[in-house]
């Protein structure tokens, strides 16, 4: 006999469970509810919890939740799903959102009213990220606005508000790259395979086709005609096989004197045969059988331009900053920035506090109320005072989707940045870099340049080698990591003093750099990421530009920030330093005179984060301006 309990919120928790189990499809699956975040988890789903008071957005979520997770576990097969996953992580989440999506509008095909209650689960989340108040697409990523896209499309249901903002941001993006391939969506619906493949070629269509590997139904036919030949290859052994049978049979016979000596006479032939083979030709005969695989070609230096070629990477480094100087030496040099820079110091923290607090006034706190747990809620106490038996209300402040970023800045360390330029821009990453920690933003700084003047080791094997035509980048690159993300801002800051080191700036190849930077910022588990590129000119490396086309990094550069801003997964902006870079970058700025640097940066991390970025591109020419 089940004990009674007094908790009102258990007939509903049982009721939903069972449902939950016949909408899945799986008598056998176990569900409870807990504060920790819902999923799935081999035979065991895990729903949000339900208080005492049974709240209508309580209950919803767990609709939803339940709904949803039961959907996908009859809708969708692991094994299918894992045949067609893409390889890399921005097109692995595509494919993700769109299946999740799919198994969803299945339901609302079946069921129609679940429909309603994912509804309410999507508005939950999205509501709980702050969606509704983004203004930009590179503000949330774009493997949720395609799945809420495809939702909209398989189901034609309005999505809630701040989810519906999110998907239009995006809308004309992913309609205007793949709208051809979205209009079969109905279609395949209730196929899994089959909509994996569509899956597939909308990834490839938004610019990730190189992140999707081997096509897996090409493999399929592969392995189908390798079954095949193994067949054949079988009968013929066995077919073989019996005649050497029937050949042995004949050897056991006992022969007569005429036929040894034929025997004997036409082994002597065969030998000589061999013999003479031999002595014409050097080269063994190869076993019969299969041909030797071939290895496999190489892959791409870039992913931007797969033709853009290097002549030789041995000599390529990357670097962190400690291990170019011994710590006395770095020590020495930061102070000797510090003292260099100190009367700017006070411009630039000025700058740097107005940062923060716009930053600040962002992080608008709000609370959650009637919970059974957290901090005690005060107001409430006159209902338990007028009701004793009212239970105590508690309160949690919520946590500001503000902190999930991170900002990468990447430094041109060529030669034309020696000087004031080097100096002002490492006081600056510095002091950003501090200020951005307060706000609970992640900040890395890379920098790029080369290991020698003129070519360095890869030109002399160049050289060695008879100068072959067209040898691609010709000199060997140093890319220095001077701040990890992870990396507190105290431990790294005398990193920055090295590059005030005599020697460290050579040539600049920016392309790259640029890749390299976009690899590592793409890889943080950070929902927000920002790239911002600080340089003085446009790449040049006198080694390669001398044996290549006059064009030849440029238009590498070129390449990469077209696969970059293609792709959105990281906001891409950059500063050019009396050089217009405009013309390669669609979010960029160019400064006259170095001294506004420290202005371009704060005002252009500002207009990123601003509520109203048209404000913060007003008052970044108002800045600029009074600075020159």
């Amino acid at each position: 006999m089940t004990k009674p309990t007094d908790n009102p919120a258990d007939p509903f928790k049982k009721a939903l469970a069972e449902a939950t189990k016949t909408m899945a499809d799986d008598p056998e699956m176990t569900v409870s509810y807990s504060v920790d975040p819902p999923g799935m988890a081999g035979d065991a789903m895990r729903l949000p919890q339900v208080s005492r008071r049974m709240t209508r957005d309580e209950v919803m979520l767990a609709r939803g939740t339940a709904d949803a997770l039961a959907l996908r576990r009859r809708f969708h097969n692991e094994r299918t799903a894992a045949k067609y996953e893409p390889q890399g992580e921005a097109a692995r989440a595509l494919y993700h959102a769109m299946e999740t999506a799919r198994c969803e509008a299945m339901g609302a095909r079946v069921m129609p009213g679940t429909a309603v209650n994912i509804d309410a689960r999507i508005a939950h989340e999205a509501a709980r990220k702050g969606y509704g108040e983004i203004t930009q697409p590179g503000e949330v990523p774009l493997a949720v606005a395609a799945g809420y896209l495809l939702r909209h499309l398989a189901t034609g249901r309005e999505l809630p508000p701040d989810a519906g903002n999110v998907m239009d941001l995006w809308r004309g993006f992913i309609e205007g790259q793949a709208g051809e391939t979205l209009q079969d969506v109905g279609e395949v619906l209730s196929d899994q395979a089959e909509f994996a493949r569509l899956a597939r070629r909308v990834i490839s269509d938004l610019g990730y086709g190189d992140q999707l590997g081997d096509d897996p139904d090409a493999q399929d036919d592969d392995r189908d005609e390798t079954a095949e030949e193994d067949e054949e290859q079988e009968q013929q052994e066995d077919d073989e096989s019996q005649t050497d049978e029937q050949s042995s049979e004949d050897q056991d016979a006992p022969p007569d004197d005429s036929e040894t000596e034929e025997t004997d006479q036409s082994q002597a032939e065969v030998a000589m045969d061999e013999l003479s083979d031999e002595d014409m030709s050097d080269e063994a005969e190869l076993p019969q059988g299969e041909p030797p695989m071939e290895p496999p070609p190489p892959a791409p230096h870039s992913e931007a331009d797969p033709d853009y070629a290097v002549y030789s990477t041995l000599q390529d480094e990357e670097i962190r900053a400690e291990d170019l100087a011994e710590p006395a030496e770095l020590e020495r040099l930061r102070a000797y920035l510090d003292q260099q820079l100190d009367p700017l110091k006070g411009a630039v923290s000025r700058l740097a506090n107005k940062l923060q607090r716009r930053l600040q006034a962002q992080q608008n706190r709000s609370w959650e109320f009637d919970l059974e747990e957290g901090i005690l809620d005060a107001g409430r106490l006159a209902r338990v005072v007028a009701n004793p038996t009212t239970p105590l209300s508690f309160k949690q402040e919520k946590d500001t989707e503000f902190r999930d970023t991170v900002v990468t800045l990447l430094l041109d360390n060529s030669g034309s940045m020696r000087g004031r330029p080097i100096s002002i821009a490492a006081i600056c990453a510095d002091i950003l870099a501090r200020t951005l920690e307060r706000c609970q933003v992640k900040t890395e700084i890379l920098g790029f340049t080369t290991r020698a003047w003129k070519g360095g080791q890869a030109r002399e094997a160049w050289l060695a080698a008879g100068r072959p035509a067209t040898p691609g980048r010709l000199n060997d690159l140093r890319h220095i990591i001077y701040k990890g993300a992870d990396t507190p801002w105290r431990r790294a800051r005398p990193s920055l003093g090295l590059m005030m080191k005599e020697g460290l700036l050579k040539e600049n190849i920016d392309g790259e750099a640029l890749e390299w930077a976009h690899r590592r910022t793409v890889g943080r588990p950070e929902a927000r990421r920002i790239l911002m590129v600080i340089s003085d000119g446009a790449p040049v490396d006198d080694s390669t530009l001398s044996v290549n086309p006059a064009n030849y990094l440029e238009k590498h550069l070129r390449d990469v920030i077209a696969m970059v801003e293609r792709r959105r997964a990281v906001e891409l902006i950059a500063i050019g330093i009396g050089h217009d870079v405009t013309r390669y970058y669609n979010r960029a700025v160019t400064i006259t005179d170095v001294e506004q640097l420290a202005g371009a940066m704060t005002e252009q991390l500002a207009a990123l984060f601003d509520i109203d970025p048209k404000a913060s591109q007003r008052a970044m020419r108002v800045s600029l301006k009074r600075a020159g």
